[in-house]
């Protein structure tokens, strides 16, 4: 993907319940990722540079995944770094 500085992409994102939407897109703005929870709860992420969409997946990840998807998930990142 290739985005200029000039071009932006807007992602929304639903697939998270909507309590942990606030959690998401503070946490996103903590990255410098501008973003808006409407009161409807939905969360709006404006993808500006290709390194956003990763920083967008991991945090989204985060919140749903299951502590058992979370610690297979670190455990494989472990092996592939020996």
């Amino acid at each position: 993907m290739n985005l200029s500085s000039s071009m932006t992409l807007t992602v929304p994102v639903g697939s998270i319940s909507r309590c942990d939407r606030w959690l998401a897109c503070q946490r996103l703005q903590d990255l410098n990722i501008s973003c808006q929870c409407h009161s409807d709860g939905y969360l709006q992420v404006e993808i500006t540079h290709p390194i956003a969409i990763l920083q967008l997946r991991s945090v989204v990840q985060q919140i749903t995944a299951s502590r058992l998807e979370l610690v297979d998930w670190l455990e494989r990142c472990l092996d592939a770094n020996c």
